[in-house]
Formats: C-alpha cells, sequence, structure tokens
C-alpha cells in the first residue's frame, strides 16, 4: 500500500501542486516589498553598524586606553598604542579598527568601562580607496561628534534595559 501511495505521488506531482498553490496565495495578496533607497524599515536602537568614539561634554576623550576593547576583539580588528599625557593620565595615540576584520560583534563596546567606544545605527558607508577601511581616531572621534545626538538618544532608550 506505501509503494502505491508514493508512485500516485509521483506521478500527480503532489509536492509541487502544493508549491504552486502556496505561490498563487500570495500572488494576489498585498506586496510588502521596501523600496529601499526612498523607504527605509525601522531600525532598532541596538543596531550594530559604523563605530565612534565618543567625548565627555567638557570635550576631553572618553578613552583611557585600557585595552579592553582590543583584547576582547575576537577578530582581532581594533589595535590600541596608549601614551601617557603630560597631567598624569593614559590616553591613546592610536586607535584603528579594520572594517574588513570587524563581525561588529558589540564586545567592544560591552567592555570598555568609560563607554567611549560605541557602535551607531549607520550602515550606509562605503570605501572607495584602499586603506579607508582603517578606521583611525580621528575619523572615530569625528564620526561621534557628528552623530552624538543619536548616539545619546540610542543609549538613553537602550538603559532600561541593559
Amino acid at each position: 500500500m506505501t509503494s502505491v501511495r508514493s508512485i500516485a505521488k509521483t506521478l500527480f506531482l503532489g509536492e509541487l501542486l502544493q508549491g504552486l498553490a502556496v505561490t498563487f496565495g500570495y500572488m494576489w495578496k498585498p506586496k510588502f516589498t521596501v523600496h529601499y533607497p526612498q523607504e527605509k524599515t525601522p531600525q532598532s536602537v541596538r543596531f550594530r553598524g559604523l563605530h565612534a568614539l565618543r567625548r565627555y561634554p567638557n570635550g576631553e576623550e572618553r578613552c583611557i586606553a585600557c585595552k579592553l576593547c582590543e583584547a576582547v576583539c575576537p577578530a582581532l580588528a581594533i589595535t590600541i598604542e596608549s601614551d601617557v599625557s603630560a597631567d598624569g593620565t593614559r590616553r591613546t595615540k592610536r586607535y584603528d579598527i579594520d572594517l574588513f576584520k570587524c563581525i561588529f560583534c558589540g564586545f567592544c563596546e560591552e567592555a570598555c568601562p568609560v563607554d567611549a567606544i560605541v557602535e551607531t545605527r549607520i550602515h550606509e558607508y562605503h570605501m572607495e580607496n584602499r586603506g579607508e577601511n582603517i578606521m583611525s581616531k580621528d575619523k572615530l572621534l569625528a564620526v561621534g561628534d557628528r552623530f552624538d545626538a543619536m548616539i545619546t538618544a540610542d543609549k538613553t532608550a537602550d538603559a532600561p534595559y541593559r
């Protein structure tokens, strides 16, 4: 009896007809396609995109060169060199993130004790020339300065869940 059923399924193409029924069912339903450049889907405040270095409200860099983000990075994408400043505090001399190596896991953001490195919701960026994939300290600070209001709003919205 089992072999008769399997022969009948093969002969009448039962699975194919089921698939076509699903396709025809969706053919007349309203579409939910997003036309990307003109329309954008909403993003979560926890979206992990382009990195940024933050500053304190007085303009001082937050990064204290503890190198925890470099140690916790699974892709080894972060390179930090530190130096002691004139007032005796340790600051970063070099802070580089290789975006080709980065897997955007967010571990660097979680490990930072002073909330200096963050991942923004920016995902529309590109590189045209060799070497632009390396985000230097100056580039990271510029991103942080430019999108500080968005970063602060995202951190405030996410604070009750942390």
